[in-house]
């Protein structure tokens, strides 16, 4: 099932909406973090067609979410730059997730400032990942270029695999949280990770990659106690940044 389907509901009544989340698009035994918040995304795109760009995503991402899950929007106030709307994603088990998105207009401003250097990094076609070499799930999707460690910094190029059609902030929203955390570096064996906390901030009003990868890098700021805190930035393939974030994950070493 591609990204175009898993975001198209199978049933919609009212401002609820059914979709079914198959097993390509699990990381353990829940939704992939980027698959669940595109889906939110998409329906409420659905639901508020006229939104401004988005400018930021919170997630907690409260329990497992697969087979048939319920999507409900909600605007929760509308402004004449803005637009909050929260987002509730339950599936058997209860609720799995809570997203609150911003829709917000640019507008004239006397500041500017942008400090988000791009790392110097290969062409992501110059090492790709072997894709018989992915486990089975939600990597399946993407096309992967080799990891970049550095201690407590990830980086590697992310592209899907099928993304004719897609909505440019539902398909960057669904791919920004394709690495794991970066505090695996110091581990002496991969182990179980979930994601907790989620906070996407774009910096862009187009979040467009013109070949569609993304450079996506993790960068541990702290790691213990079961648990990681780290920051992201994310930029285009012409070395453009496009989103910063802040995630907390459980650790299960």
């Amino acid at each position: 099932m591609s990204l175009s389907d898993l975001i198209r509901p199978i049933t919609s009544n009212g401002g609820s909406n059914r979709y079914n989340v198959t097993p390509e698009w699990l990381q353990g035994r829940t939704c992939y973090g980027g698959a669940s918040t595109a889906i939110a995304l998409s329906a409420v795109k659905a639901a508020y067609p006229d939104l401004p760009p988005l400018r930021s995503v919170q997630v907690a991402f409260v329990g497992p979410l697969s087979g048939e899950i319920e999507v409900e929007p909600e605007l929760l106030r509308r402004g004449k730059n803005s637009a909050f709307v929260s987002c509730a994603l339950s599936g058997a088990d209860g609720i799995g997730a809570r997203i609150l998105f911003l829709f917000m207009a640019s507008r004239p401003s006397e500041i500017s400032f942008l400090d988000l250097p791009t790392p110097e990094i290969f062409a992501p076609e110059d090492r790709l990942i072997d894709p018989a070499k992915l486990p089975q799930g939600f990597l399946t999707n993407f096309e992967l270029s080799e990891w970049v460690r550095d201690g407590g910094i990830i980086r590697r190029w992310s592209r899907f695999k099928e993304r004719a059609g897609l909505d440019h902030e539902v398909e960057f929203v669904a791919i920004a949280d394709a690495l794991p955390p970066a505090a695996m570096n110091f581990a002496k064996e991969w182990a179980p990770i979930s994601t907790t906390t989620w906070q996407l901030n774009l910096v862009s009003d187009a979040p467009v990659s013109r070949d569609g990868w993304w450079l996506i890098e993790a960068r541990t700021l702290q790691a213990g106690h079961g648990s990681s805190s780290q920051s992201m930035t994310i930029w285009s393939s012409d070395g453009e940044s496009m989103a910063t974030a802040t995630q907390s994950v459980a650790v299960f070493i």
